[in-house]
């Protein structure tokens, strides 16, 4: 959600921090601050609205400072304004900190401050850490009064907090939500994620949960929260500045639609030729560990939600009709709400780009509590559930700084697709057929390449469309997932309504919807449901329902009832929401696009959602 910078060293803080903040920006960009230490005391300015409003408050403010901490938020608690912007003090204006995540239960805190004399000046939840680690340090040094005023609270946070007699410290910490910090030459740079790092070093640490670490130019020092030193290994980061850019593209959005396949060849990458050997039952190496278990399983559970829970409902499909293993897919959200019956014999497979998913974490914690083999499919090394998961599998997409996410979710199928062979050849799956999909996969980068080329075509119909205020989204078995994935992104991108439905559940309501300011966008390509979806556009027709398709090239059938065509290459039936859910994502890119917007940072959302 919120992001947060904190940089001491030797260098300039300040645009130190503003770089940073530009950088995090995807994970909340309705108001922005920082907190210089200046030799005078803590300097502090806060702004509404994106980091680029922060820079005008500055007006040639000339900073000393080589420390500080900074704030780019999504709101939870009160609205956007300049007395809520992050940092937030004490009463005596010494303490401030920045905070990602949420303190439940800052109302019963907040009421027992007040009552012990404490103003407060915001809405905010976070501005209790501030009054506790105050009332804290009457009787202790800075770091253990945040250990201290941590210990009264519930809830998730990542932070960084500094203090005006203690100038050459930041004291940061982590529970629920991710924080991570750089060890450069002479200097740290902390974030909630690793993207503002890579200017400065690829060395990191990440903190979990319960952890503090306090850091000076001395060095660093972490305890747990029972004051035991904690001694961590350094990670070294495997992607590099260039990639967090937009190298020419006008949004990161469309960077990243054009990126697919190299993201798509970096997920198969040494793990495809595994099952091009017809004489195998191939393992996939982040697995390894777990294979056995794995062979004995009797159900599979996939938690996830957004996109990741789109692409969970592909994998359902493809590991039900492969591999014969009975498969759910919960919304993460209210997987542990539902007390789910788990046991030794169900595997749960947590799906999230970040593997910070907030929702998702606590999932894959409650089946872990109930005895169930954890999976995990996450994107950014070194996250929460990368850590947590008995075993798992990356992506190596890249970072996705796009909030709409596009190259993570294909990435999601082809791995997903990867573990449906390794189940199924566990099981009863021929060699012959895992060698027929592994083949089918090795042509997907070239197959999307294709499709990514007739980009203008699917720009024109995008703008064409793009005053429309309804739409219908509609698939069948496969492709029911990608219709309801090519909706929201419709919905994030460009603030219209559409709905992803079951195709054949269409004319048990929707229909009545349809009229000639209701287009409809169905997936059609040629597969074993293909009669049943144009029986449905035909009922869309003959109510003079204006009709977008996705179709296999060479379709005539569909060109005569569609308005408009988008073409994608031929390929087994499985494997199709790879292919068609790219025209999907371009569509709603240029409709956002066509109408104004600012595709990269959609109003009210954030990238990595760390709160439930």
């Amino acid at each position: 959600m919120c992001g947060i910078v904190g940089y001491i060293g030797k260098r300039d803080a300040l645009p130190t921090l503003i770089k940073g903040l530009k950088i995090l920006e995807y994970r909340g960009y309705d108001s922005a601050g920082v907190a210089l230490m200046e030799k005078g005391g803590v300097k502090v300015f806060k702004s509404v609205g994106k980091v680029s409003d922060l820079e005008e408050k500055f007006n040639g403010h000339k900073s000393s400072a080589t420390l500080g901490i900074a704030h780019t938020r999504w709101a939870t608690h009160g609205k956007p304004s300049e007395k809520n912007s992050h940092p937030h003090s004490d009463c005596s204006g010494k303490i401030w900190v920045v905070h990602n995540g949420i303190i439940e239960n800052y109302e019963q805190l907040r009421n027992g401050l007040i009552k012990n004399g404490h103003r407060f000046r915001s809405e905010t939840d976070t501005e209790v850490i501030a009054h506790l680690i105050e009332e804290s340090c009457n009787n202790c040094g800075f770091e253990e009064a945040v250990r201290e005023a941590l210990s009264r609270v519930e809830g998730s946070y990542g932070l960084a907090i500094i203090h005006q007699d203690h100038p050459d410290t930041i004291v940061i910490a982590k529970k629920g939500s991710p924080l991570v910090f750089g060890i450069g030459k002479d200097e740290y740079i902390i974030a909630s994620d690793a993207s503002p790092i890579l200017s400065y070093t690829n060395e990191v640490i990440y903190l979990d949960d319960g952890e503090i670490a306090a850091l000076n130019h001395d060095g660093y020092r972490i305890i747990d929260s029972e004051k035991n030193n904690v001694s961590k290994d350094t990670l070294r980061l495997d992607f590099s500045i260039d990639q967090i850019k937009k190298g020419g593209y006008p949004h990161f959005m469309l960077k990243e639609i054009f990126e697919q396949p190299e993201s798509i060849e970096n997920a198969l990458r040494g793990r495809l030729a595994k099952f091009l050997n017809e004489d195998s039952q191939p393992i996939i190496g982040g697995l390894r560990q777990e294979a056995e278990r794995l062979r004995k399983i009797e159900r599979l559970i996939i938690v996830s939600c957004g996109t990741s829970y789109h692409a969970g409902l592909v994998g359902k499909y493809m590991i039900e009709g492969y591999a014969n293993l009975p498969t759910e897919v919960d919304y993460a959200s209210e997987f542990r709400y539902r007390d789910p019956l788990l046991d030794e014999k169900t595997a749960v497979l947590a799906i999230s780009q970040s593997g910070e998913t907030a929702d998702t974490l606590e999932a894959l914690r409650e089946a872990k509590n109930k005895g169930a083999l954890t999976l995990g499919i996450v994107n950014v090394v070194g996250s929460s559930i990368a850590r947590e998961t008995d075993a798992g599998i990356y992506n190596y997409a890249g970072p996705e700084i796009g909030v709409a996410s596009t190259k993570a979710f294909t990435s999601q199928l082809c791995i997903l697709a990867l573990i449906t062979m390794m189940l199924g050849r566990q099981r009863k799956m021929s060699s012959a057929i895992a060698k027929s999909i592994a083949l089918e996969l090795k042509k997907m980068p070239a197959y999307i390449k294709a499709i990514l080329g007739n980009h203008e075509a699917i720009k024109r119909v995008a703008e064409k469309y793009a005053g429309y205020l309804n739409w219908l989204y509609l698939g069948r078995k496969h492709n029911f997932p990608v219709a309801l994935e090519g909706a929201l992104k419709l919905k994030e991108i460009s603030y219209v309504h559409a709905e992803g439905y079951p195709c054949g559940e269409m004319k048990h309501g929707p229909i009545a919807m349809i009229s000639p300011d209701f287009p409809s966008i169905f997936l059609a390509p040629k597969d074993s449901v293909y009669d049943k979806v144009i029986s449905g556009m035909e009922e869309i027709k003959a109510r003079e329902g204006k009709i977008v398709a996705i179709a296999t090239v060479g379709d005539k059938r569909v060109k005569k009832i569609a308005d408009d065509v988008i073409y994608i290459p031929h390929t087994i039936e499985s494997l199709t929401p790879l292919l068609s859910v790219i025209p999907l994502q371009l569509f709603a890119y240029y409709v956002g696009v066509a109408l104004g917007y600012d595709v990269d940072k959609p109003r009210n959302l954030a990238k990595s959602v760390t709160v439930e």
